[in-house]
């Protein structure tokens, strides 16, 4: 747990330390280049500026330590940990850290309680919480009192999306904040920055970057701040064993970047981002959005068979009958991946993408189920029709079992004229073709079917014999 050396104060009667304006301990030259240029003032923190810049409400907050509780949430480097630090930063606040991943009940009750001693003081405490997601139901039970009563001022970090991760009645008593992956220009001002300075930075090494090595670290480091300058402190070591003048070159960052790691999860808000994206540029019948999206997840190590599934549903979801050989196609492109795998495997999976993509749309017969479905929730199991009701034995043949009955395939065009629904649901037209691809055929085919059944079943009612009058009988 992390906490200043005089938190343990042992007279009550001792003024509090005014933290804002005690001076920032000199950097640990051993300590990580990204570490050592951790902002150390709201003006000094890029890329957020929207949430911190002056005159914004959080800052205005902070300054004036009516800070609520809230959740910081973005992804890895994008400032949570010194955002949380800086806001702790008052005259009458102090902050204690802890870590999701190696803290349980204890800690955080052990931070609650040194809290409750500092609020005597007139001390307010900042819990900070790294990785906030990680802790359990329980766990984040313990804090709900605490955070309620203002023991403390709860300050959690996440990468993931509080609305799945953090339970209803903490995430209910906390502001979420979002921060977003920082722009390319706020990467570049950072190196820029850390190149130039002397006390933390890499200014005593006598290298200077390329403009090409700057954008290449920008490009490579995904909108991570950490990783951004962990990268630049690696080439620039790189540079500088090698013996290599002038700047430090984009061979040089090439090499000490190695592979290209992609934001991404298997079961968490970036999955569901990607595929999400992916399935709508295919819908969208944009192949060129639509790879894209296959290259991201396959670059990120996705689960292909889960690429391959996704595709199968397109097929029939999005397609559907405008172009039946999509369904044909997405399922030889599952089986192949299934058979042969990566690498291998994706080149079925961009045919696949690039066929469904371009292929003309239809969600007809999805739309039509969803309707059918509706109607069975609405009028419930009415009878089935005794035509179509199976005779297996000699008594249902009595009862009139699958009496009228029609065999299609003896009738013209396998067309009949027999109603197949309940008359309670009326027509029961759900399914309507749209008039694209292949649909537009199978559409007029239907309309005759049906023009042909409500004839018949017209001639039929006109037909039948008219029932007596009301209070009159046959002998009448």
């Amino acid at each position: 747990m992390a906490r200043d050396d005089d938190s343990l104060q042992l007279f009550p009667d001792e003024p509090p330390r005014p933290a804002a304006t005690a001076a920032p301990a000199a950097p640990d030259p051993d300590a990580p280049l990204a570490d050592r240029m951790r902002p150390r003032a709201f003006d000094e923190l890029l890329g957020q500026e929207k949430l911190v810049g002056a005159g914004t409400a959080l800052r205005s907050l902070a300054e004036s330590e009516e800070l609520p509780s809230l959740i910081l949430w973005g992804p890895p480097g994008s400032g949570k940990t010194t955002l949380a630090r800086l806001l702790a930063r008052g005259e009458t606040s102090r902050i204690e850290e802890l870590s999701a991943v190696v803290s349980g009940v204890k800690d955080i009750r052990a931070a609650v309680d040194l809290a409750r001693g500092e609020r005597r003081r007139g001390i307010r405490t900042l819990l900070f919480i790294d990785e906030i997601h990680r802790l359990n139901r329980a766990q984040q039970d313990v804090l709900l009192p605490h955070v309620e009563s203002g023991t403390v001022t709860l300050v959690g970090a996440t990468t993931e999306n509080p609305s799945f991760e953090v339970n209803a009645p903490l995430l209910s008593r906390c502001r979420v904040v979002v921060l977003e992956p920082l722009a390319g220009e706020a990467i570049a001002q950072l190196l820029d920055r850390a190149m130039q300075d002397s006390e933390r930075g890499l200014a005593e090494r006598g290298v200077t970057l390329s403009d090409e090595a700057r954008g290449a670290i920008a490009g490579a480091c995904d909108g991570d701040a950490r990783r951004a300058l962990g990268l630049l402190e690696a080439a620039v070591a790189v540079h500088r064993r090698t013996g290599a003048s002038g700047p430090l070159a984009l061979e040089t960052v090439r090499e000490a970047s190695g592979r290209r790691a992609l934001r991404h999860d298997r079961d968490r808000e970036d999955h569901y981002n990607v595929i999400s994206a992916f399935i709508k540029s295919l819908r969208a019948s944009d192949p060129d959005a639509a790879l894209y999206y296959l290259a991201r997840m396959l670059e990120a190590g996705e689960d292909a068979i889960f690429i391959a599934r996704r595709l199968l549903i397109a097929a029939s979801e999005d397609v559907g009958n405008a172009d039946p050989n999509a369904l044909t196609v997405a399922t030889q492109a599952f089986l192949a991946v299934e058979r042969i795998g990566l690498p291998e495997g994706r080149i079925p999976l961009a045919q696949a993408t690039t066929y469904l993509a371009c292929a003309p749309k239809s969600n007809a017969s999805y739309r039509a189920l969803g309707e059918a479905q509706q109607a069975v929730l609405d009028t419930g199991s009415l009878p089935v029709p005794m035509h179509l009701r199976n005779a297996t034995t000699g008594l249902m043949k009595s009862l009139g079992y699958g009496s009228g009955y029609q065999y299609a395939h003896d009738a013209d065009e396998q067309r009949v004229s027999a109603r197949n629904l309940p008359h309670e649901l009326g027509t029961g037209d759900f399914y309507q073709p749209k008039p694209v691809g292949a649909e537009r055929e199978i559409g007029e085919r239907l309309e005759r079917f049906r023009k042909h059944r409500r004839d018949s079943e017209q001639s039929d009612a006109a037909a039948a014999p008219k029932a007596p009058p009301r209070g009159t009988t046959e002998a009448d």
